[in-house]
């Protein structure tokens, strides 16, 4: 074989490994878009189940409209369908239910998710918020370096920087 035809197996090899190594790293970043994505709208999926919950009459086992009717929020953890499970999770994230201190006037609940997905050893994070009595929900999308198992302090994250 001659040396021009060795060259363009090398260089046919090269290319082919460049465009494998492109493909791949698309790939990563693709999924952890689209996770980063279900993640956030499971986030508005749980926050409009804890509306519903909140809006829901006493007698028909909801909260009568006074967030100060659940115990905890192992009692929003419960109507969602979590079980005993806190943080919850699922193919897409983790999921922790909070309930920060509130004022007289304004009652909030937070829900907030790390997804499992892994892009330069960040994992997206959704901060989703709903404030009542008014039922406003909003959420924010953010990054997190992560390492290991996520845990509990894992969800010590705030994307509103204490402000709405």
């Amino acid at each position: 074989m001659g040396t021009q035809q060795i060259l363009l197996i090398v260089l046919s090899v090269i290319i082919v490994g460049a465009a494998i190594a492109v493909g791949i790293d698309m790939f990563n970043r693709q999924d952890f878009s689209s996770n980063r994505s279900s993640a956030a709208s499971d986030v508005q999926i749980f926050l409009t189940q804890v509306l519903q919950y909140y809006k829901m009459p006493e007698s028909l086992g909801g909260l009568g409209g006074d967030i100060d009717n659940a115990d905890d929020a192992d009692d929003f953890v419960s109507y969602i369908g979590w079980g005993d499970e806190h943080p919850m999770t699922n193919d897409n994230a983790s999921y922790m239910i909070q309930i920060p201190k509130h004022s007289d006037d304004m009652e909030i609940v937070d829900i907030k998710a790390i997804g499992r997905a892994e892009l330069n050893g960040k994992h997206s994070v959704v901060h989703g918020r709903i404030t009542f009595p008014e039922g406003k929900i909003v959420s924010k999308v953010g990054e997190r370096e992560m390492t290991g198992d996520i845990v509990g302090v894992d969800f010590d994250f705030d994307l509103w920087d204490g402000k709405d």
